[in-house]
């Protein structure tokens, strides 16, 4: 879960909500007034020097409940108790430059949403958002995968993980490469390479690992492809997995 909250941020999140403000050209005013250009964006900065307004304090919760559940249950859709302040609440709060920014790009796919409707808003968001690209393995941090990998075919009802040498070069040199393949019964789960046994098993196992998570169906549909009359595609369910594995 914390890659896919990682994942959301890196689409969706402040940052790159701001990013996608500056590359769209939006400027901001100094100050908002009759004079200004209503072209441009306007809010109330924040000074240099002065404390967060109540609003935009966020407060980090107590170490104990920093869990899973807790993230995907008390917290905003980035699991973080960071949420942004209502729009109600920028009205006469002044906000920083990056506040404002993800606001703006917020309220224009709302009213892009109100006015084109749903399918043409998909397109919108697939144009500007998902199109940027991501390469989610470089998310995954596994502390220990040979655990992790034991666990998972535990649960899955797999043969047990098997590491066994695959080739090796230089063995008695300065500079040796082993290849390890995990096997379960006849069947690569992954491989890997390293300079000693130890970290190409160790990299094999957190190739097995990604390879798991990060499956791919052939054709994805959602529940909300069947709304309007611009997608005709019919909704058929994905197959989804038991999640991660708690070890």
């Amino acid at each position: 879960m914390d890659v896919v909250f990682a994942a959301t941020e890196a689409y969706i999140g402040p940052r790159a909500l701001t990013t996608i403000a500056s590359e769209w050209g939006i400027e901001a005013a100094a100050e908002p007034g009759g004079e200004v250009d209503p072209g441009l964006l306007q809010f109330k900065r924040i000074q240099s020097g002065d404390a967060l307004p109540a609003e935009l304090r966020r407060q980090a919760p107590w170490k104990w409940n920093i869990t899973t559940t807790h993230k995907i249950m008390k917290t905003d859709e980035f699991g973080s108790d960071n949420a942004a302040p209502s729009p109600h609440a920028l009205q006469s709060t002044p906000v920083p430059l990056e506040e404002a920014a993800q606001s703006f790009v917020r309220a224009l796919i709302g009213a892009l949403h109100v006015h084109l409707g749903s399918p043409l808003v998909k397109r919108f968001f697939r144009d500007h958002f998902l199109s940027r690209h991501l390469d989610i393995s470089t998310i995954f941090d596994f502390r220990m995968p040979t655990r992790d990998l034991s666990r998972l075919c535990a649960r899955e009802g797999f043969e047990p993980p098997v590491a066994r040498l695959i080739s090796e070069t230089g063995r008695l040199s300065r500079h040796p490469v082993f290849v390890v393949g995990v096997y379960s019964g006849r069947d690569k789960l992954g491989e890997g390479s390293g300079s000693s046994l130890d970290e190409a098993k160790t990299r094999a196992a957190a190739a097995a690992l990604k390879a798991w998570y990060l499956y791919k169906p052939v054709e994805v549909t959602v529940p909300s492809s069947m709304e309007g009359e611009l997608d005709t595609s019919k909704w058929r369910p994905n197959h989804i997995d038991h999640g991660e594995v708690i070890v």
